[in-house]
């Protein structure tokens, strides 16, 4: 039988600015904003907090993270656990419970301290009826799921360690950032060794070793900080074209 939500810290209310930090909402107008607000709620979480678990049963809401970071992971048969993704403030998560009650496909787990922010479903659909492009932004954003999905497991299944490497760091340099210093580019996030392991699908070891061999492309620090010395060879290891 499926555990029951379980929700973090009390909830608290949320203003209109907030909710256009999600991205789904960004455009709207402050009356549509004003609108969802009786309809929502944010609910703080500290860093390592369990969001919900694989199988819990979902109420019908929108789920969004509203500051912080968390990881969505999947643990196998094995008891192996990989981490499928990483989302920051904007993104949506848990799209089962748009549908109705649904099953969580996996368990969600705070990296920081978060704000999860939520909308009931029928305030969503009466907003969708109104202003059809939210759905549509909405459609956007699980297709592009799907698609990371799709090349996780792919990628897990025929490319090499070290091509799965080369492409989960430049995935994070894209989506969330890198600043430039004089020995190269620094990734914004932090990564270390154990969340890039679950992440690509390898153990801890075999992680420090790739590192170590790709020293010249990238040099990893204390902490997860990641710097990004040769973005090219970065590039043509992530073609699969460049033999070490």
């Amino acid at each position: 039988m499926a555990a029951a939500f379980v929700s973090g810290n009390p909830t608290m209310l949320v203003t209109t600015e907030q909710l256009r930090q999600i991205s789904i909402f960004s455009q709207l107008e402050p009356e549509q904003l004003e609108q969802l607000q009786a309809h929502t709620a944010v609910k703080s979480y500290s860093r390592g907090e369990i969001v919900f678990h694989e199988r819990d049963r979902l109420p019908a809401k929108l789920f969004a993270v509203l500051s912080g970071l968390i990881q969505i992971k999947k643990t196998a048969s094995t008891g192996k656990e990989t981490i499928l993704r990483t989302l920051a403030t904007g993104e949506i998560f848990a799209a089962p419970a748009l549908f109705g009650d649904g099953i969580s496909p996996a368990t969600v787990v705070t990296e920081q301290d978060c704000q999860v922010l939520t909308v009931e479903r029928a305030a969503l659909l009466a907003l969708i009826q109104q202003t059809p492009e939210v759905a549509l932004r909405i459609m956007v954003v699980l297709t592009d799921r799907l698609q990371h999905l799709h090349s996780t497991v792919h990628g897990l299944v025929s490319e090499r360690a070290i091509v799965r490497l080369a492409r989960f760091i430049q995935t994070e340099a894209t989506e969330q950032g890198t600043t430039v210093t004089d020995q190269g580019l620094c990734l914004r996030s932090r990564l270390p060794y154990y969340q890039v392991a679950r992440s690509i699908g390898i153990t801890y070891e075999e992680c420090v070793r790739l590192f170590k061999q790709l020293q010249a492309v990238m040099s990893y620090q204390r902490g997860g900080k990641i710097l990004l010395l040769d973005p090219d060879k970065l590039n043509t290891i992530a073609r699969g074209d460049y033999e070490l």
